[in-house]
């Protein structure tokens, strides 16, 4: 359990909640498997985003106690934005002591799933599940154009609304794909499920409140469905976001609407997917044995950093602003601004590709738009494969070139977004690299 205590910061907005209730506890999740050489461990967080220097401690304390090597380890946030902060962006930030508390937990999450250990069968499935799935992000009409909080104008606009008369069209594709991890014991009882769904987060809870999200209600749904919840043998289910930088879970064509109320829509979006994520597993053919591998490469990228005209102009508004927290759109990003003005002009990053048998899961540290992750399935050489986003770390959005030209909220330079340009063609360049290695 990685539920913070109550008054400590929640993550996910632009101004910072602070906890008042639990409606669910927040858990770390872990799965490790086994092929009498190699091990490979998940742990997925219920957390918005989490630090890579949390993570690095948490695989440390991990490898020391089960000699699991730290590039074996996928650890990952789900992106709930109704968790404890683990990560400053915007208003939130950390308390130092949850951060401690975090890396020893999601550490002893792993541990003990290593210690679950039992003789298992493995398979992977996958079903489409389109009807949740929305991008978010809209060209606008040609001539119309959206202001940015830095004096300029984007041609693409972030949740436009469905009234908008100036939305022409979604500026991307979604991926449907529900995809699916199963472990078995050589009993039939269900061990472990690790799925992956690009789906940003759904949301609605009540105010102050502490969620996992559709996430956790997928993970008990799905135990449910399995008829997992009082076996003797502990079963584990683990929902990872996919590539779903650019995509959630709102119709802004208006053909449907969201359920009304506190956590309606979070239950019906966790029901739906479950449902197909459980179709899938009914036609999976299990393996008594495959080989595992892994690949990992430590990369470094560019940031974008403000130049002192900018740092100027965001020091005056910061000023006049009427403060302690900042308002507007404008302040906030101008308070980030002067925020990541200190941040270094190259950062370093880990990047992961794992392999089971004939499948590969590759794992980036961003919320990385949806047309990336769709480039990697096509041109994986191993197929079929899924990646896992806020992995190992969070470096902000990734968006393509083409979405940096456009514009819009997932590109405006703050903790939330600074990489490069160019960062999105550099990361699938490495990954396609480390998926070839795994071929040999």
């Amino acid at each position: 359990m990685i539920t913070p205590p109550i008054g400590y910061s929640i993550n996910g907005g632009m101004q910072d909640r602070v906890v008042r209730n639990v409606h669910d506890e927040t858990l770390a999740r872990a799965l490790v498997i086994d092929d009498g050489e190699t091990r490979l461990a998940f742990v997925v967080s219920d957390l918005c985003m989490i630090y890579r220097e949390t993570l690095d401690k948490a695989k440390q304390r991990a490898q020391e106690f089960t000699g699991i090597p730290t590039e074996n380890m996928m650890m990952s946030a789900t992106h709930t934005h109704s968790a404890g902060t683990a990560c400053g962006v915007f208003q939130s930030d950390p308390e130092p002591e949850y951060l401690d508390f975090l890396s020893v937990r999601i550490a002893d999450a792993l541990i003990r799933a290593n210690e679950n250990r039992v003789p298992a069968r493995i398979g992977w499935g996958f079903g489409d599940e389109p009807t949740q799935v929305h991008n978010r992000r809209w060209k606008l009409k040609p001539g119309k154009t959206a202001p940015d909080p830095f004096g300029g104008e984007d041609v693409v606009q972030m949740n436009p609304g469905v009234n908008n008369p100036n939305k022409l069209e979604p500026a991307g594709p979604t991926d449907p794909q529900v995809s699916v991890v199963s472990v078995v014991a050589r009993s039939g009882e269900p061990i472990g499920l690790l799925a992956n769904y690009s789906l940003h987060y759904v949301g609605g809870t009540g105010p102050g409140e502490i969620s996992a999200d559709y996430y956790g209600i997928f993970n008990r749904r799905m135990a449910e469905l399995l008829h997992a919840d009082n076996q003797s043998i502990p079963f584990v289910s683990m929902m990872s976001n996919g590539t779903s930088g650019d995509i959630n879970n709102i119709d802004f064509t208006g053909k449907t609407s969201p359920g009304r109320g506190p956590y309606v829509q979070m239950n019906f979006v966790a029901n739906v997917v479950a449902a197909t994520a459980f179709r899938a597993v009914q036609n999976i053919e299990y393996q008594d044995h495959v080989r595992l591998s892994s690949a990992q490469r430590e990369i470094s990228l560019g940031v974008r950093l403000p130049d002192a005209e900018e740092v100027r102009r965001a020091e005056r508004i910061v000023a006049n602003a009427e403060g302690p927290n900042m308002k507007t759109r404008e302040e906030i990003y101008a308070r980030e601004t002067i925020l990541i003005q200190e941040y270094p002009r190259q950062v370093d990053m880990i990047l992961q590709a794992f392999r089971i048998g004939e499948l590969a899961i590759a794992a980036i540290p961003c919320e990385v738009f949806v047309e990336i992750g769709l480039h990697l399935k096509e041109n994986s050489p191993i197929k079929p494969m899924f990646t896992v986003s806020l992995a190992n770390g969070y470096y902000g959005y990734l968006p393509t070139p083409q979405h940096h030209e456009w514009g819009g909220y997932e590109t405006w330079r703050a903790r939330s977004s600074f990489l490069e340009v160019e960062a999105s063609d550099k990361i699938t360049d490495v990954l396609m690299q480390l998926l070839g290695n795994l071929t040999k």
